[in-house]
């Protein structure tokens, strides 16, 4: 994720996150904690999200940093209010919009 988008592709590492429905919480939760960069957490986090994975739910947000202001992934994407991210259309939900 910390290669997006010079190095790799938002569709490549969406579908990489599509295949990460058993993960262990405690172990996710313990690397977020200790990972330093908000871009890497915030899109993490966007995408265990997007995907509705199980252990995503069992997450403790308010122990992991997800810094302030608004971070932009690429140019002409979409706004995402819950992590302040920036990033392709294609890869926010129509459900949104309602």
């Amino acid at each position: 994720m910390d290669e997006l988008p010079d190095r790799e592709s938002f569709a490549h590492v969406d579908d990489l996150m599509g295949g990460l429905a058993n993960l262990s919480p405690r172990r996710v939760q313990r690397l977020l904690e200790a990972c330093h960069s908000i871009k890497v957490k915030r899109l993490f986090l966007f995408m265990a999200d997007r995907h509705n994975h199980a252990w995503f739910k069992r997450l403790d947000m308010s122990r992991i940093d997800l810094g302030s202001g608004k971070r932009s992934l690429i140019e002409g994407g979409r706004y995402d209010p819950k992590y302040r991210i920036t990033v392709p259309e294609t890869l926010v939900s129509s459900a949104d919009d309602v």
